[in-house]
């Protein structure tokens, strides 16, 4: 028989090579085309300062003589009601009423939920009020109407209803304003989703102020206590309640109705926190079954483990999982075996 031409050993081994290349390539362009989207923020973990216990009154009343733009006093009313301890509700170890009666601060030395006003130092709390509610009727009203109760479905373009804000908690409405989900850019979207917001930190605490002085409500928002905090049981919590969204990795995936989890990286430890308080979108609520020392853990756990990853294996491959690596490895593995095959054929 008479032997194959060198030249053709040469073109055959070098299509080959293009197959195994574009096979290799194919699952970081599957991984490339994920929905992903990050954006920076400028909140920061408040010091918890030591355990105290405070004595004072646990309902919210109205109040017809009272300083200017105090409309409540007490606890906020929490809906559904929630009796465990330290899980994100006002029954907690730390409560601490401001001069009108309310309830200013509540938690314990894993987490501490403040009132928006008291994150920051530039302006009163009537002056925020003010700035947050000309923020609410430029940027909220026109969808959630201008007494924030929502507007019904039978109103709505896109066919389904814009949320009463009533009693929802600052914590909710930071997290929206400060991911860039809102104020939204369409009534059509079906999710909204992460972007650099359009109202910065001041701004979302102005509006969480408004909204909250008129329609008080839990939780407020999160500041985490990430020192202590145990790696391994937030990979445990993670896996157990986040991961069959999320993906064990955080990457995110697709869910049912044109919706999705979103990606959790690049995502600061209160917003973290705050969604899993308040559970937007399709996201389960977490607030009073998850105690604040687990959500603690598992805050950490994913700003530091998810958007960290180590890959002690070798790459990476974009988290694809075992399947997507092996793949990757039979191509490469079996692409260099034949590679080496037609080397040696051609020296014999």
């Amino acid at each position: 028989m008479a032997p194959r031409h060198p030249r053709l050993r040469h073109v055959g081994a070098l299509a080959l090579l293009g197959i195994v290349g574009g096979l290799a390539v194919l699952p970081f362009a599957a991984s490339a085309s994920s929905p992903t989207t990050t954006t920076t923020s400028t909140t920061s973990t408040t010091s918890i300062p030591p355990t105290t216990t405070t004595t004072t009154p646990t309902a919210s009343t109205p109040l017809p003589n009272v300083p200017y733009k105090i409309f409540w006093m007490g606890i906020p009313e929490q809906t559904p009601p929630y009796n465990r301890a330290n899980s994100g509700t006002p029954n907690a170890t730390i409560r601490i009423f401001n001069k009108n009666g309310q309830l200013a601060i509540y938690g314990n030395t894993s987490v501490l939920y403040f009132l928006p006003q008291l994150l920051q130092h530039q302006l009163s709390t009537p002056a925020l009020y003010s700035v947050g509610e000309q923020l609410y009727q430029q940027n909220c009203s026109a969808c959630h109407g201008i007494d924030a109760n929502g507007v019904p479905l039978h109103l709505t373009p896109a066919g389904g209803g814009f949320p009463s804000l009533h009693g929802i908690g600052p914590a909710a409405v930071d997290f929206w304003i400060e991911s860039g989900r809102m104020p939204a850019t369409s009534t059509k979207i079906t999710q909204p989703i992460r972007r650099p917001p359009r109202l910065d930190h001041m701004q979302a605490l102005a509006i969480a102020t408004y909204i909250t002085a008129r329609w008080p409500g839990t939780p407020y928002i999160p500041q985490v206590n990430l020192q202590g905090a145990s790696l391994s049981d937030g990979a445990q919590l993670f896996a157990a309640n986040c991961a069959a969204c999320h993906t064990i990795t955080g990457d995110g995936d697709a869910l049912a109705n044109s919706t999705f989890a979103p990606s959790l990286r690049d995502i600061p430890a209160t917003q973290v926190a705050e969604a899993l308080r308040t559970g937007p979108a399709n996201m389960p609520i977490f607030t009073g079954n998850l105690t604040d020392l687990q959500l603690r853990d598992v805050v950490a756990y994913v700003v530091d483990k998810i958007e960290h990853p180590e890959n002690p294996g070798g790459i990476g491959l974009g988290g694809l999982g075992p399947v997507g690596e092996g793949f990757v490895g039979l191509a490469l593995g079996v692409g260099l075996l034949a590679l080496v095959g037609f080397w040696i054929g051609d020296r014999s």
